[in-house]
């Protein structure tokens, strides 16, 4: 269990050991993987003080692992871990020289809500991680790590940066959010777009995280927040955007992995696509595009849209994919971008055109891209240059950390070598 607050986040990997029985163990890491976020954010706004909320739950989690495999787990352990966390929270500054503050004790004091019942808390959350007042360049990873859970480790990998600096920067600005009392509100309306943008932008991080390597909680948790947002901001057609993707992306879950094993998308079955997910995300990006205010998420939604239109056109447009792409690339030009353009015109023109549009990318922002690689080797494969395909192959695999991606890219790569390809 965390102690005390060292900016490695919060969020508690837990284990079957020390005497701790296997269902009481996984209840309480289950609450972990999912409930985090949501009790931080009640337990937080009540005081302004996430490392005291933190260590507030930390304690709760170290009770639970000690009462609950000699008690049995709670009907409702997100509530009775919230009210333990609480309680320690009580205690803590009861002991401390913050006793004589007159505001924090009583708020405290007075009941917690249901945690069912506030689904918007960790927004709230999330827009205090994106106040003016904290330096933006640490408005996502703060929600990253406070909302939705993930190590300081694995976010600064994400960066580019070491662990501690990471650590460091999310300690000191917890700390800024504590003593400048930044209110635990949604903003007004006038001061949403300055902050929107950020808190899209952490939870397309986390969803893309878990859908890449994840359990599927987090991504669940970011499916969650995204079409909150949507529902809570109907008049933001990036949130609606965004809500669109996630959508159709998760629509695709059950097709993405088959034995163990990845399946692109043009060739998953879409009779395992779910037509309800698909359904919601259709709407939530008709709804974005009524406001004619194009943005980086309708484009990925759009894109995704068209992709999901196989399902009853019976083949995907590579035309209209390879033009969302320029758009797309446009408005927001990243590396992912380039690449899924170069991988969409190799598809509509050929794949001598796709490869003529990745050899434009800086190779130095490439040389650890995995994506870049396998879409190199196919588009190689195609034009029939086996040996360059096999190279590029085994760069991908040596860069891929998810099992079943490094399967299906070994299987490819064995093809080739037996000229299957």
């Amino acid at each position: 269990m965390p102690g005390r607050p060292d900016g490695q986040g919060r969020n508690p990997r837990l284990g079957d050991g020390d005497g701790v029985t296997t269902d009481a163990a996984r209840a309480a890491e289950h609450a972990a993987r999912v409930s985090y976020g949501k009790l931080l954010a009640i337990l937080s706004s009540r005081t302004g003080d996430i490392i005291g909320a933190e260590d507030a739950l930390a304690d709760a989690f170290a009770a639970a692992l000690a009462t609950w495999p000699r008690d049995g787990v709670p009907d409702r352990p997100e509530a009775w871990l919230l009210t333990t966390a609480r309680n320690r929270r009580i205690d803590a500054m009861r002991k401390s020289a913050r006793l004589v503050l007159t505001d924090e004790v009583p708020d405290m004091l007075a009941p917690f809500p249901d945690p069912d019942a506030l689904p918007d808390d960790r927004l709230k959350l999330m827009f205090v991680c994106a106040h003016p007042a904290i330096d933006d360049t640490l408005h996502t990873p703060l929600m990253l790590q406070t909302v939705l859970g993930l190590e300081a480790a694995d976010i600064a990998r994400a960066y580019l940066i070491p662990g501690s600096t990471m650590a460091q920067r999310l300690v000191r600005v917890k700390r800024k959010i504590r003593d400048a009392r930044l209110p635990f509100t949604l903003p007004q309306a006038e001061d949403l777009p300055q902050r929107l943008g950020a808190v899209l932008e952490a939870v397309y991080g986390a969803y893309t995280i878990d859908w890449q390597e994840g359990a599927g909680d987090l991504s669940h948790e970011a499916l969650f927040l995204a079409t909150t947002l949507a529902d809570l901001m109907p008049d933001a057609p990036e949130a609606l955007g965004l809500a669109a993707m996630i959508c159709f992306i998760e629509a695709r879950r059950k097709a993405r992995v088959v034995d163990d094993t990845y399946v692109p998308l043009p060739g998953q079955d879409t009779g395992l696509w779910d037509g309800v997910l698909i359904a919601h995300a259709t709407r939530f990006l008709a709804r974005a595009a009524a406001f004619g205010q194009i943005g980086r998420f309708q484009l990925e939604a759009a894109i995704q849209s068209v992709h999901a239109n196989r399902a009853d056109m019976g083949r995907t447009d590579w035309r209209a994919i390879s033009q969302l792409y320029a758009a797309l690339r446009r408005l927001h030009p990243t590396v992912g971008t380039a690449v899924g353009q170069s991988a969409a015109v190799g598809e509509d023109a050929g794949p001598e055109e796709g490869l003529r549009l990745l050899d434009l990318i800086d190779p130095a922002a490439v040389a650890g891209y995995q994506p870049y690689w396998a879409t190199r080797a196919h588009l190689l494969a195609r034009m029939g240059q086996a040996q360059q395909a096999a190279a590029a192959y085994e760069k991908a695999i040596s860069l891929c950390t998810d099992a079943p991606s490094r399967r299906w890219l070994g299987a490819q790569r064995e093809r080739i070598k037996k000229g299957l390809l």
